[in-house]
């Protein structure tokens, strides 16, 4: 088929990479502009740009798709259909029309559940034993579409966004070649009414551990949070990010710490910190941390 590629950040990336080795023609890749990035400030072309211009693709990167020059610039490009994956942009009723066969999103969540910009992230802190991917037809609304194909995955207990992330990417990618080699004969299934959740956008503000919640809770915080933005607590004045973690048993004050393994309290259970980073330092093990910041049992966080 002849396709346009849509899709932004590294996520995007396998599924470009998946299209182009089925053999399907790649028209165009549209992803975000370059954003100021490390100390220089200079501009930087995000993952899929990069890969794409590695692959001798043409990359568009409007800031829009609403004006008129940029819905006929699209229309041109005469797609079969385009396939969609975290672009980052809100297409059109133009666009969305404009491919023969319409629009293909690649959604990491079992649709109803976790429509929205973070559903690695929700689906994590909300101790779902399940998600998945679904390819979308897309619509108007936000995440509203018919679905064509669905692929469920269990969460593992010590997962965290960074592994499920780059699993549902994997698995994004061969679904969406099945789906687009079966294209005929798929039927278009409505999303129910009933289990609509949203996977709002991580705000940095939910990231401070409160170790008065439940140890299953904070456990699905740090894991969900991580790497970014990484949950975080205050350690002898310093804010440490904590990236991996598992429920551990054992009862004390919260925040306190309970052993020399970084076992702390919450206001039910226990968790284990197994990954730390410091500001400024990379992330760590908790045994190669302790080495070079040693915190003590008794310790409060």
């Amino acid at each position: 088929m002849r396709i346009v590629f849509m899709g932004t950040p590294e996520f995007s990336v396998p599924v470009l990479n998946a299209l182009v080795g089925a053999g399907h023609e790649i028209a165009a890749v549209y992803c975000q502009p370059p954003r100021p990035a490390g100390r220089g400030k200079k501009d930087r072309p995000n993952p899929v740009h990069a890969r794409a211009e590695a692959l001798g693709l043409e990359v568009r990167h409007p800031v829009s798709l609403k004006g008129v020059e940029e819905q006929v610039e699209f229309a041109a490009l005469k797609a079969d259909v385009a396939v969609v994956v975290a672009y980052g942009l809100i297409l059109p009723q133009a666009i969305l029309d404009s491919p023969s066969r319409g629009c293909l999103n690649i959604h990491a969540s079992l649709l109803p559940r976790w429509r929205g910009a973070a559903p690695i992230h929700r689906a994590i802190m909300a101790g779902d034993a399940q998600t998945g991917v679904c390819i979308m037809q897309m619509e108007a609304g936000l995440d509203t579409g018919p679905v064509l194909l669905r692929e469920a995955t269990d969460i593992g207990v010590e997962e965290v966004t960074a592994q499920l992330h780059d699993r549902l990417s994997a698995m994004g990618a061969a679904l969406i070649i099945k789906a687009l080699a079966r294209l005929p004969d798929l039927t278009l299934e409505p999303q129910p009414s009933e289990g609509v959740t949203y996977a709002h956008k991580i705000d940095k503000a939910e990231a401070q551990i409160d170790w008065q919640r439940p140890a299953i809770e904070v456990d699905r915080k740090i894991r969900g949070l991580s790497p970014f933005p990484g949950a975080w607590c205050e350690i002898d004045g310093q804010r440490v990010k904590l990236l991996a973690s598992r429920v551990v048993q054992g009862q004390g004050i919260p925040g306190r710490v309970q052993n020399d393994h970084l076992t702390v309290a919450c206001g039910e259970g226990s968790v284990e910190l197994l990954r730390l980073q410091r500001s400024g330092k990379g992330a760590q093990d908790s045994d190669i941390f302790l080495r070079g910041f040693p915190v003590a049992a008794g310790q409060d966080l």
